[in-house]
């Protein structure tokens, strides 16, 4: 299974980050959209390493129009020659309208329709087609040699897409190269809700299991020692009490028999008792939706659960030291 990494948004150490990080043998860098720009850094990235995969994790499609972000994935992908893959994530209404102030409307089918528009604005460019995009959300007609690129030697970049929900991870099996599996969820979630969802898409496009990949970045609890351990699980406890109080996540914990947390937690969340809502998670929901121990074991536990899966993972190790690093990077890429 291929590795990935975090990469940080620090454009001061972005660079050598990246360096360091092909260097100890991963396989891919992603770039998070929270308080900072997703693209910048992976700019940086592709300047100082020249075969590591580079991807948004995510950046949010809605927030951009498919004409901006058909720009910035043809750059960032003849900037990496190649290696550039634009993973998009829709965020929640909330923050769409109010933080964004960009209209919302029926996320899966609008996904669909910017996935399709900035494929038919790449074909445009890459194989000379008339831009004729005429959809319910989204229009594009207009395209002149004056603002059309010359660099094409690598083509558009893949397109992954993140997704919860079965009509969005349809939507990813129909349009997108692959899925970006948010770490809130279960294998029982995954085997019967994702998967499924997936193999829709597919049909609808005429495409197999082959043609895509799956990128699930694994929940994990480990440190060098019992006291790094037990902080670990609580923070841990503390990050699954936030996803769960969310609503649209309910079938991940109703897929484990733990549904009737999220209303719980979900008031609690309107009261700002962050802390108090990781009480909630106890053991068993722990373990199903993250893995525990060193970085052999939880190496082994992923590959277990998950390696009929996923093709890649992007666990999150912050305690890890260069050496353990490198020891679960191979752990995950043996046999």
């Amino acid at each position: 299974m291929k590795v990935d990494a975090v990469l940080t948004w620090d454009l001061d150490k972005a660079g050598a980050e990246a360096r360091e990080l092909e260097e100890m043998g991963y396989n891919g860098l992603k770039s998070i959209e929270t308080a900072h720009d997703p693209f910048l850094p992976l700019l940086l990235a592709a300047q100082s390493t020249s075969k590591i995969d580079l991807t948004t994790g995510i950046a949010v499609a809605f927030a951009r129009s498919p004409m901006t972000l058909a720009n910035m994935g043809h750059d960032l992908n003849a900037a990496s020659k190649g290696r550039f893959v634009l993973g998009l994530g829709s965020q929640i209404r909330p923050h769409i309208t109010k933080r964004y102030s960009m209209p919302w409307s029926a996320p899966a089918a609008r996904m669909r329709e910017f996935i399709l528009a900035m494929r038919a604005i790449w074909a445009c460019w890459h194989e000379g087609k008339p831009l004729e995009f005429l959809g319910k959300f989204y229009t594009h007609t207009l395209m002149t040699p004056f603002f059309t690129p010359d660099n094409l030697e690598f083509g558009p970049p893949k397109v992954y897409l993140a997704a919860v929900g079965p009509l969005m991870a349809e939507v990813a099996g129909e349009v997108a190269d692959g899925l970006l599996v948010h770490g809130f969820t279960t294998r029982a979630y995954l085997e019967t809700v994702t998967l499924p969802a997936l193999e829709r898409g597919f049909a609808k496009a005429g495409k197999s299991r082959a043609d895509f990949e799956i990128s699930y970045p694994v929940f994990c609890v480990t440190g060098r020692n019992e006291t790094e351990m037990q902080a670990e699980a609580t923070k841990m406890r503390q990050q699954i009490a936030f996803y769960g109080s969310t609503p649209a996540y309910k079938p991940v914990l109703d897929s484990i028999g733990s549904g009737e947390l999220q209303p719980e937690l979900n008031a609690m969340s309107k009261q700002g008792r962050w802390e108090a809502m990781g009480e909630l998670i106890d053991d068993s929901v722990l373990d199903a939706i993250s893995v525990q121990g060193d970085t052999r074991e939880i190496a082994r536990q992923i590959k277990s659960r998950y390696g009929h899966i996923a093709d890649r993972t992007a666990a999150s190790y912050t305690s890890m030291e260069r050496a353990q690093r490198i020891e679960f990077i191979e752990a995950m890429q043996g046999d």
